[in-house]
């Protein structure tokens, strides 16, 4: 396995007011699978600065509510697996920009979904994971559902592309599914071009080759990894969620760093955060 020296292991955010179980079950395991540590964070927005209306009592229960939820949630963490580094921090400040600093010195950001449409996403003060997703310097892994681990083959799906993105993706995925035993399913997407001077077929062979040509080397440097490769025709979101729908995780890439809205994420990535039931992993391009 190869881990950058200087990361400090699974940042997992921990929602006061929600049911963190499930992201917290899938951090700490993550962690315990990569020998690193685990470090549960709350974010305590700063008080309103007003002349008229006292926010002292407000922030007060919220680093109270804060502080217990840690508590409660590392001594979970902890009798789930006892042999990680697992730590709690209380820190000051909105919750996007505190985890997105975190993944400057994070091998993953972990985060709970509860699948906001789109209207609620924009309305919702506590939804984090596309601005989050966005921002982060390091992967974000989005749980919004259970791991589908009844499968009689356990497999990751990985969408592909050719971008820089996409190969960070891709080089991320092969190392988790050598991590977990499991298989890998390489999947690209092909849209028919409306307009083309080429043949359709002759394009869709040319894709299939870009794909092998794209796994090839990945799939030497692992070659325990059961690897399919995969070309269906279609909406990319729609394919690799249903492609995902008992995979342990769907891996995607992600161009660039969105702003302060954080919606720069793409419209693959975005779909699968509002689609996909299974674990989302983005990659963020080196």
């Amino acid at each position: 396995m190869t881990r950058t020296t200087d990361r400090r292991g699974i940042v997992v955010g921990i929602d006061p007011v929600r049911n963190w179980h499930l992201a917290l079950a899938w951090a700490a395991d993550e962690a315990h699978l990569r020998g690193v540590g685990l470090r549960l964070v709350v974010a305590v927005p700063p008080q309103h600065d007003t002349q008229h209306v006292d926010d002292t009592p407000r922030h007060m229960a919220q680093q109270q509510a804060g502080t217990e939820a840690l508590r409660t949630a590392l001594a979970w963490a902890h009798a789930r697996h006892p042999g990680i580094e697992s730590t709690s921090a209380l820190l000051d400040g909105f919750p996007t920009g505190v985890l997105a600093g975190l993944s400057q010195e994070a091998d993953m950001i972990v985060l709970g979904s509860r699948h906001l449409s789109r209207t609620e996403e924009f309305l919702s003060a506590g939804s984090l994971v596309v601005p989050v997703t966005a921002k982060a310097h390091c992967p974000v892994a989005v749980v919004g559902d259970a791991e589908h681990v009844t499968q009689e083959t356990p497999y990751l799906v990985v969408g592909v592309d050719g971008s820089e993105s996409s190969r960070a993706a891709l080089a991320w995925a092969f190392e988790e599914a050598d991590l977990r035993r499991c298989a890998l399913r390489a999947i690209a997407v092909w849209q028919p071009p409306v307009f083309s001077l080429h043949s359709g077929d002759s394009l869709f062979h040319a894709e299939r080759r870009l794909l092998s040509e794209t796994t090839a080397g990945w799939a030497e440097k692992y070659p325990d990894v059961r690897l399919t490769h995969e070309v269906p025709i279609g909406s990319p979101v729609e394919i690799l969620a249903e492609a995902a729908e008992h995979a342990l995780a769907v891996v995607v890439g992600r161009r660039g760093r969105g702003g302060y809205t954080g919606m720069r994420v793409g419209s693959v990535v975005h779909g699968l955060l509002h689609r996909a039931h299974s674990p989302v992993i983005t990659v963020p391009a080196r």
